[in-house]
């Protein structure tokens, strides 16, 4: 890996420990520059706002769609990134870790492994599987030589199922199988995310705020999280821009809503600095 990638991973490892930082998550390399010129220190991808942005729900892009839409932010900003890689798209801990292995090509700073299956009837894997795959995530990282931070994702609440017991038990077991940073989407009261926290510590843990919980950054910092991702959250909020207006337009013949659009020169102004870099 190049000199430019190997700083950009080791400065995302630093970033986890000490102190709390956001992550946000764009979908596209425009809104990823943006991002990076308001000065955030790190990025991750969404798998919901990228398939958004190709018109299909979320879950439905390939695994070399997500690759090719991870290395195009890569190389588009001077961050590191961290890719929501959501299962690892492979069936066993075998396909998870060469999934893992492409991934770590593209130039990512840190990749994420959840515990889902896609399947509304089961929608959780079973506990001994998810820990293979998240030792098989490790294995593949640590036979590359490449630091990359590895995300073990339970996703009990996300999914409708808020046992806490259960989503502590998992993240406990992913630690214990190799994963450096711990998440548990959905988690949103005090006593959750100090009870996360609490139990996979000195490990980080990351927050998804993809909507107001009620707690600020501070707030939040205090609490002992390490990092805040936003997930889709910055991507609805762009569509909730575009839906307004375009709705008083369809429904209404009206445009007013467009005087509350960045005004193009301003656009113009913050993209000509990347005008160099041809697509």
């Amino acid at each position: 890996m190049s000199d430019s990638v190997q700083a950009k991973r080791a400065a995302f490892r630093a970033l986890h420990e000490q102190g709390c930082f956001v992550l946000p998550n764009p979908w596209d390399v425009g809104s990823a520059r943006m991002l990076q010129g308001l000065g955030f220190q790190a990025l991750a991808t969404t798998s919901s706002g990228h398939a958004w942005s190709l018109g299909r729900p979320d879950g439905t892009a390939s695994r070399a769609a997500i690759l090719e839409h991870v290395r195009s932010l890569v190389e588009a900003t001077e961050l590191p990134v961290n890719l929501d890689f959501e299962d690892g798209f492979a069936q066993h801990p075998e396909g998870v870790a060469e999934s893992v292995r492409l991934a770590i090509a593209t130039g990512v700073a840190g990749v994420s492994i959840e515990d889902s299956t896609g399947d509304p009837a089961q929608p959780v894997r079973d506990l001994d599987d998810s820990i293979a795959r998240v030792r098989a995530a490790r294995s593949a990282i640590d036979a590359s030589g490449e630091d990359v931070l590895l995300v073990g994702r339970a996703e009990n609440f996300f999914l409708g199922r808020p046992d806490l017991a259960d989503t502590i038990k998992r993240l406990q077991a992913y630690a214990e199988a190799g994963a450096d940073c711990l998440y548990a989407p959905g988690i949103r009261t005090r006593e959750q995310i100090a009870a996360v926290v609490a139990a996979v510590a000195p490990r980080p843990v990351n927050l998804l705020v993809g909507s107001p919980i009620g707690l600020t950054l501070a707030e939040i910092a205090e609490l002992g999280v390490r990092r805040i991702s936003i997930g889709g959250g910055l991507a609805r909020a762009a569509w909730g821009g575009f839906l307004r207006a375009a709705r008083s337009i369809a429904q209404e013949g009206r445009f007013d809503a467009l005087g509350e659009a960045t005004p193009g020169t301003e656009l113009n102004t913050f993209f000509r600095q990347f005008a160099d870099h041809r697509a």
